[in-house]
């Protein structure tokens, strides 16, 4: 559902480590220059009246009364009651915080909390990847069209979001999409993070140079070497983003296996995709052996990649035929070709987040 034309105002938070940045959307575009506080305190009293002021600066300059406050903050979390848990990067949230009934106390206006990996996946499905490739597949004349999509985002994290049929999935212990926690494919005492975030590029890097992890470069200067750009191991660097590739590669299959959809990526690491994404679809379309040592696909739909122009090529062709209804004179179509594209996105990563969280508070008024 898109709200391009909606005239109600909500206000939005990117909640860092370091900063909060607070803005207010309309129409899904924000209307105003951000407000940066910082998300540093000595307590959590200090923290929670930075985002209370935020918020009020932010309202002081809009034109009109906001409808609601909807914004993505870290987990664990109890997201569907606003309620923040333990968290890493502010270890001042423990024990258990009221965010969101705080926050409707002090303004007066529904609160809605999320992963951003979630809002990520929902801005996509609503203004970037999803809606893109059905025009796209509606030019190319090739009847399928997508509904479900799979968000994911490569940074200081690996995060995930779901959205099915128009509606972003919300499982019941606010752990819906967290495909970080997934077996890693290449350290199996690890989770997939290790591997699939800044650290897991510079942990490749050091493993393949062997030199110290605490002197690795950051993941930007080893793509520069990979590319030949700067000076360093070129051949280790591209070696480290095959890897991470093929461990990306693995968790996207067995999570696309239940989404049955598109696949969305964002985050700082996906600008880096050309070095990784072509071993990562080699390895979604990998094949398992059976007992007897045939060859099984690894997925029952075919993987391809949406930013090489011959691999899309493919992805958009029509595949349906028309086939005969038995005992009848009738034919309708059938589509044998069982596909999964995967492309990077299409607003950028925080506009995605921004856009997710206008339309999810929305949706979710539009339905008391």
């Amino acid at each position: 559902m898109k709200y391009s034309d909606d005239s109600r105002i909500v206000m939005t938070l990117d909640a860092g480590g370091t900063n909060f940045v607070f803005s207010a959307v309309k129409s899904e575009q924000e209307i105003i220059e951000p407000v940066v506080l910082s998300a540093k305190g000595s307590d959590l009293k200090e923290i929670l009246q930075n985002i209370i002021d935020g918020f009020r600066q932010v309202a002081g300059k809009v034109d009109g009364k906001p409808a609601a406050i909807s914004f993505a903050f870290p987990g664990p979390a109890d997201y569907e009651n606003g309620i923040i848990g333990d968290l890493q990067n502010l270890p001042a949230f423990r024990g258990g915080v009221a965010l969101g009934p705080m926050l409707e106390a002090t303004f007066g206006i529904p609160v809605f909390i999320n992963n951003d990996g979630d809002l990520f996946a929902y801005g996509e499905a609503i203004s970037g990847l999803l809606p893109e490739v059905n025009k796209k597949l509606e030019e190319a004349g090739n009847p399928k069209r997508y509904r479900n999509l799979l968000g994911v985002t490569f940074g200081t994290g690996f995060g995930g979001g779901i959205v099915t049929r128009g509606e972003l999935f919300l499982g019941d212990n606010s752990a819906q999409g967290e495909i970080n926690r997934m077996r890693n494919h290449f350290y199996k005492k690890f989770d997939v993070e290790e591997s699939l975030s800044i650290r897991g590029i510079r942990m490749e890097f050091a493993n393949y140079t062997g030199i110290n992890l605490a002197s690795t470069p950051g993941p930007k200067e080893i793509a520069l070497m990979a590319e030949g750009l700067c000076p360093g191991d070129q051949d280790a660097a591209i070696k480290a983003y095959q890897a991470f590739g093929r461990a990306a590669g693995d968790a996207l299959a067995n999570a696309i296996t239940l989404v049955d959809g598109l696949i969305v990526m964002g985050g700082g690491l996906s600008h880096s995709h050309p070095l990784f994404l072509p071993s990562l679809i080699e390895e979604m379309n990998s094949h398992y052996e059976t007992l007897t040592g045939l060859p099984l696909d690894r997925l029952e739909i075919k993987a391809f990649n949406l930013e090489d122009p011959q691999n899309a090529q493919k992805f958009y062709a029509r595949s349906a035929i028309e086939i005969n209804v038995p005992f009848s004179d009738r034919k309708i179509i059938y589509d044998p070709g069982k596909k999964t594209g995967i492309g990077v996105s299409r607003l950028g990563t925080s506009n995605a987040v921004s856009i997710g969280a206008y339309a999810f508070a929305l949706s979710k008024l539009d339905k008391r």
